[in-house]
C-alpha cells in the first residue's frame, strides 16, 4: 500500500478495495455519521464510495482521499481528504476527514489536517484550502480552526434528505496560501 504522508502518529496511505469493511464500519456508526448522512450499504460502498476514494486526480496523478492508520499499530482510524475541486487544477482543494470514535479527542484530525495543508501548499500547488460542515458540528469547526482555517460564511443547502441540525445551515472555512505563509 502506497504511503502518501506520515506524521508523528499517522500514516495516510492510498485506499484499496480491501478497505471496504473498514469503511462500512465507519459509515454505519450513527455517531460518526451524525452530521454527515445516513448509513452506507455495501452496494453503495462498492459502486459509489470506493470508486470516489480510489480516483486519481490528473493535476496530481494521485488520489484526493487517504486511509488513516495509527503509525505504531497500523489500526485503521478513518480517512482524510485533500481533493481538488476541479479535476485539472490543484489551485482550490477541499479538506475533509472522517475518523472512528476511538480516534476522537486525541488530536488525530488536527494533526492529519495540518500535515495535508502543509503538503498541499509546499508540494502540490494549492492556493486555497476550503472546508465546510454543518453549523452545529462544533467539533469539526474546532478542528478547522485549529488547522488554520478561518470562518468565511454561513449558507444553507438544498439537501435531498434533512439531517437533525441541518435546519441551522452549513458553514464554510478557508485558508489561502498567503495566510498560510504569514502564519508559518
Amino acid at each position: 500500500m502506497s504511503t502518501f504522508l506520515e506524521t508523528d502518529r499517522l500514516v495516510l496511505r492510498a485506499f484499496t478495495a480491501a478497505d471496504a469493511d473498514h469503511l462500512l464500519a465507519l459509515d454505519n456508526d450513527p455517531e460518526v455519521m451524525r452530521f454527515i448522512s445516513r448509513p452506507t450499504s455495501r452496494e453503495a460502498m462498492e459502486t459509489r464510495v470506493l470508486p470516489r476514494l480510489l480516483h486519481d486526480y490528473p493535476c496530481w496523478e494521485t488520489r484526493g482521499y487517504w486511509a488513516a492508520e495509527e503509525k505504531t499499530t497500523g489500526t485503521f482510524l478513518g480517512w482524510f481528504e485533500l481533493r481538488p475541486l476541479e479535476e485539472h487544477t490543484p489551485a482550490v482543494v477541499e479538506l475533509g476527514y472522517r475518523l472512528n470514535r476511538a480516534a476522537w479527542g486525541r488530536g488525530y484530525a488536527t494533526e492529519g489536517s495540518r500535515a495535508l495543508i502543509d503538503k498541499g501548499f509546499r508540494e502540490l500547488g494549492v492556493e486555497r484550502v476550503t472546508a465546510n460542515t454543518m453549523a452545529v458540528n462544533t467539533r469539526s469547526r474546532r478542528i478547522m480552526e485549529k488547522s488554520g482555517l478561518t470562518f468565511v460564511r454561513h449558507f444553507t443547502g438544498d439537501w435531498p434528505e434533512a439531517i437533525e441540525g441541518s435546519e441551522h445551515g452549513e458553514v464554510a472555512y478557508e485558508l489561502t496560501r498567503t495566510e498560510w505563509e504569514r502564519s508559518g
